[in-house]
């Protein structure tokens, strides 16, 4: 796995101008949703995440909002905050500085555009982002938000009931969890969400969006 599943404390040691977690006595932890929006799997989140009047906060990629608006406003019109995730979901490590700043604003244009609100919260596709581009976003304004605890519900070679397991056991109070509304999460994500959200509001959990 390219990172750990509970973030290693040294990444937080590297990085510290990075936002790796909440840290509260609340037990509040903040749920994240990765490259949506996607129909049908963005609203079944939705009706989940109802169920527990529980908030998060979804990364989206600036090509998916121009392609399900409705989706992406049914979002916003339901109080879960939304972040920046490039608008054609970009690796850092392998993209120019300049054009990674050029489609981290056509992102912005196209959110403006559907909620006439802008979007100071980043979370860089693959966790892969330079320090050099993290610079030019902070100075934009931008909270660049990673996680501590990642599902891994994209990789098809795990199981639903490992992604499962990498959740509960590593959640704290303020964590950070990544989960993904995407075709390529689908099957590990209809099993772990639904679990994840009973199982941590039966411990005294809220779920809590990023502002």
């Amino acid at each position: 796995m390219s990172l750990w599943i509970k973030t290693n404390w040294l990444l937080r040691w590297i990085f510290p101008k990075y936002v790796w977690s909440i840290p509260n006595n609340e037990k509040k932890v903040f749920i994240t949703f990765d490259d949506g929006p996607t129909p049908e799997i963005t609203e079944w989140v939705l009706a989940e995440l109802r169920n527990y009047k529980a908030k998060a906060t979804f990364f989206c990629i600036g090509d998916n909002i121009q392609k399900y608006p409705t989706i992406f406003q049914k979002v916003i019109s339901e109080n879960h905050s939304i972040g920046n995730h490039t608008f054609n979901h970009l690796k850092g490590w392998k993209t120019p500085t300049e054009d990674y700043i050029k489609n981290t604003k056509l992102y912005e244009t196209e959110h403006y555009k559907l909620s006439n609100e802008n979007c100071k919260l980043f979370r860089p596709p693959y966790g892969k982002i330079k320090s050099s581009q993290a610079k030019i976003l902070r100075k934009m304004g931008y909270k660049i938000i990673m996680w501590d605890v990642i599902s891994f519900d994209f990789d098809q070679t795990i199981s639903k009931e490992k992604c499962l397991e990498n959740v509960l056991k590593n959640t704290e109070s303020g964590s950070i969890i990544v989960f993904h509304d995407s075709k390529k999460a689908w099957q590990n994500l209809e099993y772990i969400l639904p679990k994840t959200l009973k199982f941590l509001n039966e411990k005294g959990f809220t779920f809590e969006k990023i502002d």
